[in-house]
């Protein structure tokens, strides 16, 4: 194994992501950090980086330990990095996931029970509606 690697093909090798063109996208959007900067699919990583990974609501913090750029099986990661997350960013973690749908945007997704009750009562208003007072035809 080498001293160093591709950030994309890292990523991809320790399984932070599924494909390499996702993680090369996530580069590509600024949402991997080495050293403070954002760094492009082509940045090379070295043993002893921390590679921050933005992934909606927090960012994980990874130590390289070793350099690959060949997918490897999901028991042999913790030997190629470390999780160095802190604990703040798992809370804010936990927040989110107890305050329900953070981040939807109106309208997308699935109606809520506000919006179902919303569309129900409208509905059933639009009911009542005499449309024969209307003549239709010239």
């Amino acid at each position: 194994m080498s001293e160093q690697a591709r950030i994309d093909k890292w990523l991809w090798a320790v399984r932070i992501y599924k494909t390499r063109s996702i993680a090369s996208e996530a580069c590509k959007k600024g949402h991997i950090v080495v050293r403070d900067r954002v760094v492009k699919p082509s940045y090379t990583v070295h043993v002893g980086d921390v590679v921050q990974v933005k992934k909606s609501p927090i960012t994980y913090s990874f130590k390289v330990l070793k350099c690959v750029e060949n997918r490897v099986g999901a028991k042999l990661v913790p030997e190629l990095m470390e999780n160095v997350t802190s604990a703040d960013q798992y809370e804010l973690l936990e927040m989110s996931k107890i305050s329900g749908f953070v981040g939807r945007a109106r309208g997308t997704g699935r109606p809520t029970k506000k919006e179902r009750r919303d569309m129900d009562s409208f509905i059933e208003d639009a009911g009542d509606f005499d449309f024969e007072e209307f003549d239709f035809e010239d």
